[in-house]
């Protein structure tokens, strides 16, 4: 029995030669708590001396005991001392790491522009509101009824084609222009009325310099008692000369559409070479810039206006197209890449 007794105090001497040597090599809180749990855990060092303990005589114990708490009090000390070291010098790296030198210049914050989609948009919208009228807006995905059969476009027209349109069933499709928005709101209100409609629409079109299946529009409509087609021409030529100056040309070309009738294109003399024939208006020195006409009278009778009581006029403009011929860009595509090289230009 003495010479286990012995054994477990020379055990308690290495222990602690042991890990006083092993706590100068903790580099950080979580070998410093693997070392706790190797020495003063449940089966710890410590705890394993204190196990044999029934193994001597009684009146040893207090002996080999007494050294065991000695050995485990001097070894917490050691980790809380050493813990409270690991922390200060955590502290005092991460504060090196997060120091800022108030001196130096701020790092620079890059600006956004905007896009000239928006810029062209905003511009028509102020010019319109200036005229006295509202900004309308609709849904993206429309029904066939307020996309077509409203608009005088019947079942057979080639323009509700698959080809033509995205369809997301039988009865629902994303919309090819914002005219349901100008059905929406003669359902909704008693004339007059004065909108425009600007938004996204989609077109089953395949991707190239001058096609997209997503592109904007902004469509407008007046409906009022004695609206002529008078009206129509000047409000378009006023909004020509607002966005592209007094020295361009309008003409107006008799034109086909279902919802208008007479229908005309409108044409704006070539912004490059002011009417004189170039690359970009394929030499003939106009530029076609939008479609409008004279509200016809079956989209009012469907829309619940007295034909024989109230007239107006319609027109739709590619808000797309017009972006291209104001800046000079030759290629849509460039509209929707988000390359920064390009939209800082604006």
């Amino acid at each position: 029995m003495e010479v286990l007794v012995l054994d477990l105090l020379d055990d308690l001497k290495k222990i602690e030669k042991e890990a006083e040597a092993e706590l100068k090599e903790v580099a950080d809180l979580d070998e410093l708590e693997e070392m706790r749990i190797k020495y003063l855990g449940k089966k710890g060092k410590i705890q394993a001396i204190f196990s044999q303990m029934g193994k001597i005589e009684a009146d040893q114990r207090p002996v080999v005991g007494k050294e065991a708490n000695i050995l485990k009090e001097k070894i917490q000390g050691w980790l809380g001392e050493h813990k409270e070291r690991l922390e200060k010098e955590a502290v005092q790296k991460r504060f090196e790491a997060e120091k800022i030198d108030v001196t130096l210049p701020g790092s620079e914050v890059e600006a956004g522009r905007s896009h000239p989609l928006s810029l062209v948009t905003k511009e028509l919208e102020d010019i319109f509101i200036g005229l006295g009228f509202d900004i309308a807006e609709g849904p993206e995905v429309e029904s066939e009824y307020y996309n077509f059969e409203a608009l005088n476009i019947p079942a057979h027209h080639p323009a509700r084609d698959l080809q033509d349109t995205l369809y997301i069933d039988d009865h629902y499709l994303l919309r090819t222009h914002t005219s349901p928005v100008q059905i929406r709101t003669m359902e909704a209100e008693e004339p007059p009325v004065r909108i425009i409609a600007p938004g996204r629409v989609y077109r089953s079109d395949e991707l190239d310099a001058s096609h997209s299946p997503i592109f904007h529009q902004t469509e407008g409509l007046v409906i009022d008692k004695d609206i002529s087609f008078s009206d129509l021409k000047g409000t378009i030529e006023l909004i020509v000369e607002a966005l592209f100056g007094k020295e361009r040309d309008v003409r107006f070309r008799p034109s086909y559409f279902p919802f208008t009738e007479p229908s005309a294109e409108v044409d704006v003399s070539c912004i490059v070479c002011g009417g004189e024939g170039c690359p970009l208006c394929s030499h003939t020195g106009w530029l076609e810039i939008m479609g409008a006409g004279m509200v016809h009278p079956n989209v009012l009778e469907m829309s619940g206006y007295d034909k024989d009581v109230y007239s107006g006029f319609a027109f739709g403009v590619g808000l797309d197209r017009l972006v291209l011929l104001k800046y000079g860009i030759d290629d849509i595509r460039v509209l929707y890449e988000n390359d920064k090289r390009f939209l800082h230009q604006f």
